[in-house]
């Protein structure tokens, strides 16, 4: 081993040498701010109060157009829009939460809940061919009373 010696000591030499001139890079100046002006920021006042920025703020809530394709206009959905109820097909990736965030967003009112229907596919025939009528996703929102959702 004391014959592999001498190709350890010049691999230190390199690292000692890479790591000399890295400390001989020059330093960024950083601007050093006195410490009045520390306890100076630190003193202001804010100049708007808590509840008026409570008042002022609105509720930020991030909804997908995506998750709401088109109202559902059918017989049954129009007795149950008298009953605040509204149908909607909706795409089958986003759940419960993410339509109840995109109606409220969309149309401006406050749901109440959300039940999610899938209908599957349905097969057709016309003659020998075969084929199938394609499956959605529909979901009936509850919303409160006295508010209404323009369809047509």
């Amino acid at each position: 081993m004391s014959l592999l010696d001498f190709l350890k000591r010049k691999k230190d030499n390199k690292k000692s040498e890479k790591s000399s001139v890295a400390k001989k890079k020059p330093k960024k100046k950083i601007a050093k701010v006195s410490d009045t002006a520390v306890k100076e920021i630190k003193n202001e006042k804010p100049q708007i109060q808590e509840s008026e920025i409570k008042k002022t703020a609105k509720k930020v809530v991030n909804f997908s157009y995506d998750a709401v394709k088109e109202p559902h206009i059918s017989e049954k959905a129009t007795y149950s829009a008298q009953m605040n109820q509204y149908i909607f097909k909706v795409s089958p990736n986003y759940n419960k939460k993410e339509i109840e965030k995109a109606v409220e967003g969309v149309y401006g009112v406050d749901v109440l809940s959300v039940n999610i229907i899938k209908i599957p596919s349905k097969k057709r025939r016309m003659g020998r061919i075969q084929g199938h009528k394609k499956g959605y996703t529909k979901a009936i929102v509850k919303i409160k009373e006295n508010q209404k959702i323009e369809i047509v």
